[in-house]
Formats: C-alpha cells, structure tokens, sequence
C-alpha cells in the first residue's frame, strides 16, 4: 500500500487576501466538489462530490453522475450521460514549477490531474488539504502593484510536523 493511502490531513493553508489560489494535482484521498453555475442547478438527488482513489492504474478521480441544469429546468447543452466511474490518470504537459520537482514519477501516481470539465459546472478548492498537496497563488487583477505577485505553497512534513512552506507575497491594491 501507498504511504499516500492515508494521508496527514494539514493545516488550514496560508491566507492571503485579494488572491485567487489553484492547484494542478491532488494527493489520494482529496475530496472536490462541484458547484454550479450562477443561474444553473442540480437535481437535489446529484452527489456533487468525487474523491481522488488509488486504482490498479494510479491515482484517478472516482465520479457519480452529475448536472447542471439552466433557470428554466432544461437540460444543460450537454447530451446527459453518466460519468465514467473513474478517469485515467492526467498529466500536465507544461513542466512543473522548481518548487515540485521533487515529485518523482513514481510519486505521481500518488496525484490525480486535474478533475474533468462538466457544463455549467466548476470545481469548489476543497477544505480539507493533505500532505503533497502544492496551492498556486496569484494576486487578483488590480492587486498586484508590489512583486512577487505570485508564489506557491506545499503542505509537507518537517520534524514530525505538519506545516505550510512560506508563501513569500503579498497582494495590495495600495499605489
């Protein structure tokens, strides 16, 4: 079994104001859930959750089926079908920032890529981060007068603690 298999869980991550904050893989056991969006809504009976799983071919995102439906209860532009029950795991073809070349390729089937792309629908960061998982910030547009404007976190273990790795910036909207 995976070390990933049951991961620390960490605390809540840095917070910084006036950024939008994103992240391209996940360690085993993260939870997302999908929102819809504004003016569209789902079936109180969707699960709108999907968890990342070890599976015999890596890390992949296990789904129910999910949808977003417009104002007027008709169905998204999307023909329904169910969602496959799992995804092959997903690589980002960009290289990874200098901070994650430490993920091996042997650790990656530890992560899922990022999550599929449903109509009217986006994905909520989750609450709940674990040990690997890397956050990307960005400051919003209008906030980022002073460099860096941007900068990445890891949730790692160090000396038997759980922490966050400095996040060097800070997004003003100050002249």
């Amino acid at each position: 079994l995976s070390g990933f298999l049951f991961a620390d869980k960490c605390p809540r991550p840095p917070a910084t104001e006036f950024a939008d904050v994103t992240a391209e893989m996940y360690p085993l056991e993260t939870k997302l859930y999908y929102d819809c969006d504004p003016g569209y809504r789902r079936n109180a009976s969707m699960y709108p959750g999907i968890q990342c799983e070890s599976k015999q071919q890596g890390a992949v995102w296990t789904y129910k089926l999910f949808q977003c439906y417009g104002e007027k209860k008709m169905l998204s532009t999307a023909p329904p079908k169910e969602l496959e029950l799992t995804q092959k795991p997903e690589r980002e073809p960009r290289s990874p920032a200098p901070q994650e070349q430490d993920f091996s390729e042997s650790k990656q089937k530890d992560f899922c890529g990022p999550p599929k792309a449903i109509p009217h629908a986006f994905i909520k960061l989750p609450q709940q981060h674990y040990v690997g998982q890397v956050l990307h910030f960005k400051c919003q547009a209008g906030y980022d007068k002073r460099p860096p404007t941007s900068g990445i976190t890891t949730c790692k273990e160090e000396n038997g603690k759980i922490i966050w790795t400095p996040l060097d910036m800070r997004c003003t909207n100050d002249s």
